[in-house]
């Protein structure tokens, strides 16, 4: 069963192309950054923990929220499945796939067939919208899968990506979303999100959140090069994660960032203008801190990441000023 008359959402993060995806299916058509931006997606955690070989920097809310967010923003709503079963887990998908549904799945895409860089991360998200005896047939970001971001995996190896355990993962989650109601004024949705987002940010409940993680980040990155077991490996991928994955780069600010141009256009308030152009300085700035870890771990140079720890700390007080103008919207 494939479904043939659907419009693929074409975007550059995982999430918001799944769920792009799947919106469009109900003829809710907006931009990546207007989704980003009303699921309250800004946001930033240093992760290191006894069992982890080396820390995670992420640069937006925690994984399923930022849909989460959308749904409840919208008044639409979103069902969600979850077994430890993996043969369950094939006919809540196929059961949704031959009912005309595109259906959201949280998966490791290490196990995904079009994956050329095999790295296991479990908060990727995928759109799926067909299936036959061997592949499973998937929406994916335009870096996986070009402009329109059809892709497909064997039923096997996506079996093996959803039913993956570790740092992130779900139990076989997948998610359908339905219109039951008018979507509301999308004034009234921006400034609700972006308050809301703004005062959770600049109000974290621990110091490796927010603002305050990217202090602790600025100091515990002096300490990598005593912690790493494999010093290139594990700072080039930490980079790469970062400005390709988004997970702490310069993708996610780009997108707030266009997220507040984009609300510009539809109303004019000086906090926004202020936080936009707060966060015109700050997105560069997220590119050179993950090339300046690049180079440490190409170069074994400890000073690249003395350089990336002062521009970090400078980024948590743009960050704070920025978010903290935005707090003030209503």
């Amino acid at each position: 069963m494939i479904i043939n008359n659907f419009s693929p959402f074409s975007g550059e993060h995982c999430e918001t192309t799944a769920t792009g995806t799947l919106l469009k299916r109900l003829g809710i058509e907006l931009s990546e950054v207007m989704l980003f931006g009303i699921g309250g997606g800004l946001g930033f955690i240093y992760w290191d923990m006894k069992n982890m070989d080396f820390p995670f920097i992420g640069g937006r809310i925690k994984p399923d929220l930022l849909t989460r967010n959308i749904v409840n923003h919208l008044n639409l709503q979103m069902e969600v499945k979850e077994t430890s079963s993996p043969k369950k887990a094939w006919e809540n998908v196929k059961e949704n796939v031959d009912q005309g549904n595109i259906v959201g799945l949280k998966l490791d895409c290490y196990h995904l067939d079009y994956f050329t860089n095999k790295v296991h991360f479990a908060g990727h998200y995928v759109a799926m919208y067909g299936y036959d005896d061997h592949y499973a047939y998937l929406v994916d970001t335009r870096q996986q899968g070009g402009m329109e971001g059809l892709v497909k995996t064997s039923l096997e190896n996506l079996a093996l990506a959803r039913n993956e355990k570790g740092q992130m993962s779900s139990k076989n989650l997948s998610y359908t979303i339905r219109k039951i109601e008018v979507v509301p004024d999308l004034r009234n949705v921006i400034i609700k999100a972006i308050q809301e987002n703004a005062i959770d940010y600049i109000n974290p409940p621990i110091k490796n959140l927010g603002y305050k993680g990217i202090k602790k980040t600025s100091v515990e990155i002096n300490k990598w090069f005593v912690r790493s077991k494999n010093i290139e490996d594990d700072l080039v991928l930490t980079a790469t994660l970062m400005e390709r994955g988004g997970t702490g780069g310069s993708l996610f600010r780009n997108m707030y960032r266009d997220f507040l141009k984009e609300c510009l256009t539809i109303f004019d308030y000086a906090p926004l203008q202020n936080a936009y152009d707060l966060f015109s300085e700050i997105a560069p700035m997220w590119g050179e801190v993950s090339e300046l870890i690049r180079k440490a771990g190409e170069r074994q140079e400890i000073r690249c990441l003395n350089q990336a720890s002062d521009l970090l700390m400078e980024l948590s007080s743009k960050e704070y000023e920025a978010m903290k103008q935005l707090s003030r919207i209503s």
